[in-house]
């Protein structure tokens, strides 16, 4: 299958700290291509793949993030080269969408974020635009605030296990991971911390004024002690975080459309506590693969914290093995390309 994937060109591919999507788009091109297809990523040119890689900017703009001008031009250039793919594959968004979904040829998007709310609306407008476009979850909660959009596939999001070691050193600290922000909340992680006297390493993206202003107002003045923040990781750094920490602590309170870093910590073997938010209850089975609770103040009991200790760490392991591999999500996609080339017919 001749297949164009696009990525959002604001980070390279794959990103060297924070960038979810771009980490699976890059798992995503290569598995294809060691499955035999002929992919062609646009992506910045600062990318690494083994697909064809084709680039309208030479670096990533990361400086201009969030502004269409770039990244019009950057999915404009993809878009005329649609003739020349089976299939055209968007992960950038909205814009993506709008103008992907006018296309002859069989075109499809994995929405990436939340649908509740403005965006869940804006992606029914679009829609109404484009209802060619086929539509692919990363899962099933996401859909739920939209049910009647034109689902084609669920492809859960997966991991390269070979840069995930599995080998378990757990020590005192409690981990949070990920964007600084209210709903990802880091400040409950904190509050459970101080609560119940538990280190806490922080390891989040801080680059943004809303993601500043929330670390100035919420995590500063209680960092010193027992609090540290270690800002924004790189890979390397993050496993051995993982590896070497008591628990991942993901004290969110958004409907969160995935949750990476949460099959992040179970291929190393690191138990997970979350709310029961978003896709937390379809990537964690309570009491086996991870803790969930109702109430991030449950967090504190120290009875749920020594549920914590003692899962099994190659029970954690062999559930990312067995569900988030890349052959698992590679597949779920030459399937959901075979659907959507079928319904464009």
């Amino acid at each position: 299958m001749n297949i164009g994937i696009i990525c959002p060109v604001w980070f390279p591919v794959p990103p060297e700290a924070y960038g979810g999507t771009e980490r699976v788009v890059a798992l995503l091109a290569d598995g294809l291509v060691d499955a035999g297809h002929d992919v062609t990523l646009f992506a910045s040119g600062d990318s690494q793949t083994r697909a064809r890689l084709e680039s309208f900017f030479h670096t990533a703009p990361s400086e201009w993030i969030g502004h269409t001008y770039w990244e019009m031009q950057h999915t404009i250039f993809a878009l005329h080269r649609s003739g020349d793919f089976d299939v055209l594959h968007d992960h950038t968004g909205l814009l993506g969408l709008a103008l992907g979904g006018l296309l002859d040829v069989p075109f499809c998007h994995t929405v990436h974020g939340p649908l509740d709310g403005q965006p869940g609306r804006m992606y029914e407008d679009v829609v109404s635009l484009v209802p060619r476009a086929k539509l692919i979850s990363i899962s099933m909660n996401q859909r739920r605030p939209k049910p009647d959009l034109p689902w084609i596939a669920n492809c859960p999001n997966a991991l390269d296990l070979s840069v995930y070691p599995f080998r378990r050193s757990g020590g005192d600290y409690l981990l949070f991971l990920g964007r600084m922000s209210p709903d990802k909340g880091a400040h409950r992680a904190l509050a459970v911390a101080l609560e119940t006297g538990l280190p806490l390493k922080i390891a989040a993206k801080c680059r943004e004024p809303l993601e500043i202003r929330y670390f100035d107002e919420f995590i500063r003045p209680h960092l010193g002690g027992s609090i540290e923040y270690v800002g924004e990781v790189g890979h390397a750094d993050k496993v051995e975080l993982l590896m070497g920490a008591r628990a991942l602590i993901s004290p969110i309170d958004w409907e969160e459309p995935f949750g990476l870093m949460m099959i992040e910590a179970m291929a190393c073997g690191t138990p997970v506590l979350s709310t029961r938010r978003g896709a937390a209850p379809e990537i964690i089975e309570h009491g086996r693969t991870g803790i969930l609770v109702d109430n991030y103040r449950e967090m504190e009991d120290p009875a749920v914290l020594e549920q914590a200790d003692n899962l099994d760490p190659a029970a954690l392991r062999r559930e990312v093995e067995e569900r988030f591999s890349p052959e698992h999500m590679v597949a779920d996609y030459v399937a959901a390309y075979e659907a959507t080339i079928a319904a464009t017919k």
